[in-house]
């Protein structure tokens, strides 16, 4: 296999970390709503954990594109 070829599978193989973040922010956004729908008086209690959870989810989808992009151009 050439080196070529290589560095783009890697890249593919990585950039299926933001597969799993979009799947998880789904799940966190759905969490909330359901929660938010079951007691409204727990909406302000529960908005800034919604808030952290998707940052750090969403963090994990730009390491696994920082990866890639790192994959496809320096090596």
């Amino acid at each position: 296999m050439e080196a070529a070829a290589a560095k783009l599978i890697g890249a593919g193989l990585a950039a299926i970390g933001v597969v799993g973040a979009g799947i998880g922010i789904g799940t966190i956004f759905a969490s909330f709503i359901q929660a938010v729908a079951r007691n409204p008086a727990a909406a302000p209690h529960v908005t800034p954990m919604t808030w952290i959870g998707f940052a750090l989810v969403e963090a994990i989808a730009l390491y696994a594109l920082v990866v890639a992009l790192l994959l496809l151009f320096v090596f």
